[in-house]
């Protein structure tokens, strides 16, 4: 699921399918799927699908007992149409606007609210000497259908209740509605637009240090 939020897949679903020695490669015995609010989270998704999936079970499970659907009656899985998703690392969390559009961005948040969580570091302040970034992780958010000039310049939304607008590098914008600030608790953008007494915050690119650390892993 956190990977299907990830991809920006829409619907969603679920499937119930007879276990053989493979992974989640059994014949299918039935199956449902829903489509999804854009701001949908794995938080919310997650309880969901897993009722939807009991509901199935239950009703299905009848049938099976009774031989009417067998391994050999259910839907044999086309392995042309299986994506892979791979193991969520915590390393995963950080967002990148310099190379990240507002919707990848979203669909992050979206997918790993649950576990790693994601966030950016800012800059608060324009002096830069003897300040260590802030890390803030970005608890919920939204793609505004509006284009802006690229800038690392976060300011908050003139509407009523509008989020810190993030500009990325094609200029499409991310509105985050609620952060968190370590070691603080959630607050919405206006709080933490407050907090700063008239500073000014800036995200930070760090995806070129990110791209060091991997290659030497890598060596």
């Amino acid at each position: 699921v956190q990977r299907s939020l990830e991809a920006g897949d829409n619907p969603v679903g679920v499937s119930v399918l007879f276990t053989v020695s493979k992974m989640d490669a059994g014949p299918i015995v039935c199956q449902e799927s829903v489509v999804i609010d854009e701001n949908e989270q794995a938080t919310t998704l997650l309880p969901k699908l897993f009722e939807m999936g009991t509901k199935n079970l239950l009703e299905v499970l009848p049938k099976v007992i009774d031989g009417e659907i067998t391994m050999d009656t259910a839907t044999v899985q086309d392995e042309s149409r299986v994506v892979e998703a791979g193991m969520i690392d915590s390393s995963e969390g950080e967002l990148f606007p310099a190379q990240m559009t507002a919707v990848e961005c979203h669909n992050r948040v979206r997918g790993f609210s649950m576990w790693p969580g994601t966030y950016l570091y800012f800059r608060v302040g324009d002096k830069d000497e003897g300040k260590e970034p802030l890390v803030v992780k970005v608890i919920e958010s939204k793609v505004l259908e509006e284009k802006a000039e690229p800038t690392n310049f976060i300011e908050i939304g003139p509407k009523k209740g509008g989020g810190l607008r993030l500009v990325c590098f094609d200029g499409s914008v991310l509105e985050m509605l609620k952060v968190q600030p370590a070691t603080r608790s959630v607050m919405d953008a206006k709080s933490f637009v407050n907090g700063l007494q008239g500073q000014s915050v800036r995200w930070l690119d760090t995806s070129s240090e990110k791209q060091v650390e991997e290659a030497k892993l890598e060596s």
